[in-house]
C-alpha cells in the first residue's frame, strides 16, 4: 500500500529543536548525595554530648569551686612532680631495659633467648602491684646486698633497707614491668624492617653495630614509636600504684587530703582526673611530631601539623563561600 505523498519525513527533514544555552561543566554545582542516617546520627550524639556536659556544669555534686581550690594546691603539685619523676626514670629505663631484652631474644644464643623470653613472660604473668609490694618487702629475704667473687668472699656490702627507699622502689619495680612490655614492641619494630636493609648493609660491609645504630633502628621507630606511646602512657597512669609503697604521688596525695577532708573526695578525684587528661594530652602531641619526624623518607608527603589542618579547613570554607556568592 503506497503512502500520501508527504506523510513521510526523512530525519534530514526532521525539525531540529532550537539550540538552548548550558552551562559548562566547571561552572554546574553538584548535588551532594543526602544521607539521612548520618545527620540523624550526628543529632542524636550532639543530644548526649550537651546533656553530659550540661549535667557536669550543673550537677552541684561536682562542687567545681572546690575543684578550683585543689587544683593547684602546692600538695596536689608535688605529688605531681613526683609522678613525673617516677614516670620518666621509668620510662627511660623501661626502654633501655627492653632493648637489651629485644636483642636477647633475638639473639642467636640460646642461652639469652631463654632468659629473656622467661623474664618477659614472667614479668607480664605477675600483676605490678605485686611486684611493687614484693620489692617493697625485699628486704626482710635479703638484708645486705654485696658485690665480690661469685660464689666467693664479697668486697663491698651494702644494707638493703638505706639503699631501698620508697623512690628507688617505685622506679625499680615500674622500670622492670616496662621492659618486658618494651621488649616486646621493640622486637616488633626490628622484625617490621624489611629484610633487604639487612641485606645491603650487609652487601656494603657495615659492620653489625652500625648496621643497627644507623640503618634498622631507625626505621623500626617508625613502628616502636606508636606502640611504646601507648606503653608511656600507661605507665602514667600506673604510677598511681605506688601510693601502696608508702610514695605520694598524684594519686597519693588526692587520697591523702581525700582522708582528711571527706567532703571533697570527689572534686579531688576530679582534679587527679584532669591532670592524667592533661599529661597523656601531652604525651599524645610529643608522639605526633615523633612519628612525623620519622616518616620522613617513608611517605611522599609528610602530614600537616595540626596548625596547618586548621589553615587549610579555614581556606576551604572561604574558597566555597567564594564560590556559592559567584553563583
Amino acid at each position: 500500500m503506497s503512502e500520501p505523498p508527504g506523510a513521510a519525513v526523512s530525519l534530514a527533514e526532521a525539525p531540529t529543536p532550537p539550540d538552548t544555552p548550558s552551562k559548562p561543566l566547571t561552572a554546574q554545582r553538584v548535588q551532594p548525595l543526602r544521607r539521612p542516617g548520618r545527620w540523624i546520627a550526628t543529632a542524636v550524639v550532639l543530644v548526649v554530648v550537651a546533656q553530659f556536659v550540661h549535667g557536669l556544669a550543673t550537677n552541684p555534686f561536682y562542687q567545681w569551686d572546690r575543684f578550683g581550690y585543689w587544683f593547684l594546691r602546692p600538695t596536689i603539685l608535688d605529688g605531681l612532680l613526683i609522678t613525673l619523676e617516677v614516670a620518666a626514670y621509668s620510662a627511660v629505663l623501661g626502654l633501655l631495659g627492653g632493648i637489651l631484652l629485644a636483642l636477647a631474644r633475638l639473639s642467636r644464643s640460646p642461652v639469652l633467648r631463654a632468659v629473656s623470653w622467661t623474664y618477659i613472660w614472667a614479668l607480664r604473668s605477675i600483676p605490678l602491684i605485686v611486684v611493687l609490694l614484693f620489692l617493697y618487702n625485699f628486704s626482710a629475704l635479703y638484708r645486705t646486698l654485696s658485690l665480690g667473687v661469685p660464689f666467693g668472699p664479697a668486697f663491698l656490702t651494702f644494707d638493703e633497707s638505706r639503699l631501698a627507699t620508697d623512690m628507688v622502689v617505685a622506679v625499680i619495680g615500674l622500670s622492670l614491668n616496662e621492659a618486658a612490655y618494651a621488649a616486646e614492641v621493640v622486637r616488633g619494630g626490628i622484625l617490621s624492617v624489611d629484610q633487604g636493609q639487612h641485606e645491603a648493609a650487609s652487601a656494603l660491609g657495615l659492620p653489625k653495630r652500625y648496621q643497627f645504630r644507623r640503618i634498622v633502628f631507625p626505621q623500626a621507630l617508625r613502628s616502636i614509636t606508636p606502640n611504646y606511646v601507648n606503653q608511656l602512657i600507661g605507665l602514667i597512669k600506673s604510677t598511681s600504684l605506688v601510693f601502696y609503697v608508702s610514695l605520694l604521688d598524684l594519686f597519693g596525695s588526692a587520697q591523702t587530703m581525700g582522708a582528711t577532708y571527706p567532703g571533697d573526695i570527689v572534686p579531688l578525684l576530679l582534679v587527679v582526673t584532669v591532670w592524667y587528661l592533661i599529661l597523656t594530652s601531652v604525651v599524645s602531641v610529643i608522639q605526633f611530631y615523633v612519628e612525623r619526624y620519622y616518616a620522613r623518607g617513608a611517605t611522599r608527603t609528610l602530614p600537616p601539623t595540626p596548625l596547618q589542618r586548621l589553615r587549610t579547613a579555614v581556606r576551604d570554607v572561604r574558597e566555597r563561600a567564594r564560590r556559592e556568592t559567584a553563583v
